[in-house]
């Protein structure tokens, strides 16, 4: 998630990981499904870890980083991950570069974290390529080059690796680093979209909406805008708001519209909040008190978290 890490253009595009720390809103955060091991003890573990393996080694310092999540044991996980790390062990490898990113055991180092971001790369690690290619776009530890921030993102992306997906199809439908291009912007965000990608679904959605890289087609863009706002994106849940208000795409439903617009709000996008108050005015005293009644039983329920929507595609700009 590294277009996910800082300050971006389009910080909702990016889908986060679920963390085992804490995430900048651009890179995507570590994750364990590569070196796994048996479930073994402790202390099997470390026999394994002493004897030199590297995959003991890793797993060892994620028990290390794992076993008091409020006070993590950097010192003993980060010498279990540069033992790794020297027998090329590419997760080691990005779990050095995510701390050194970060500030967390270490201090925060971007040089250093592009050097083990790279190593992990060109190890094959999917998500080392999106953050490394993180690092380059925002120019952090290396010189920025939207080139190279590109062809990382791209290396990921074809990894199926859906967070470099979301920023893989940001890349082409800005022109960043690669001709402009909206069909491609279009397919990536699909495949995002089809591995779950609450932002990638959302964008896709907008892309239907207007008809940039796909047919305009408004019954795609409410299938797309649904899916992600049933998972808490609140900027689809506006949108899909707004389709209802209008009956773009699906059926004509003020009390549906009145509903979503309300979910977003309460999630942090207020982009309808004047769109809710012009149709409040519209509604009937029976409507408004059924949509008010629904309000407050979902505000009852937990909402799925997503990343931010602050600054997602919207079926209300200008292209």
């Amino acid at each position: 998630m590294h277009w996910q890490l800082r300050g971006s253009i389009l910080s909702s595009l990016f889908f986060l990981y679920t963390a085992l720390l804490a995430v900048h809103p651009s890179a995507a955060a570590p994750q364990t499904q590569q070196n796994t091991v048996p479930d073994v003890s402790t202390a099997s573990l470390k026999s394994s870890a002493e004897a030199g393996n590297a995959v003991a080694q890793y797993k060892l310092a994620l028990v290390y980083l794992r076993s008091n999540p409020a006070t993590p044991d950097y010192d003993s996980a980060i010498k279990w991950l540069h033992a790794s790390a020297s027998q090329g062990n590419a997760p080691a490898e990005f779990m050095l570069g995510y701390l050194y990113e970060h500030g967390q055991g270490l201090p925060r180092d971007y040089a250093k974290a592009a050097e083990n971001y790279s190593a992990a790369a060109q190890l094959g690690n999917s998500v080392a390529a999106n953050n490394l290619a993180s690092l380059y776009q925002h120019g952090q530890g290396v010189h920025r080059d939207l080139t190279k921030a590109f062809e990382w993102y791209l290396v990921a992306a074809q990894a199926a690796d859906p967070v470099a997906q979301c920023n893989l199809a940001t890349m082409y439908y800005y022109g960043y680093g690669t001709p402009r291009d909206y069909a491609l912007a279009a397919r990536w965000f699909q495949a995002a979209a089809e591995l779950g990608a609450a932002d990638a679904q959302h964008n896709l959605g907008v892309l239907y909406y207007k008809g940039l890289g796909v047919p305009s087609d408004y019954v795609e863009a409410a299938h797309w805008e649904r899916l992600a706002a049933q998972q808490g994106q609140p900027r689809a849940e506006t949108e899909l708001a707004y389709l209802y208000e209008s009956g773009k795409g699906v059926q004509l439903d003020y009390i549906a519209a009145y509903t979503w617009y309300s979910r977003a709000i309460a999630a942090g996008d207020h982009t309808g909040g004047e769109l809710r108050k012009s149709l409040s005015r519209r509604m009937t005293r029976k409507q408004l008190d059924e949509a008010s009644a629904l309000v407050s039983a979902q505000s009852s329920q937990p909402r799925l978290s997503t990343s931010p929507a602050m600054d997602a595609l919207s079926l209300f700009d200008a292209h």
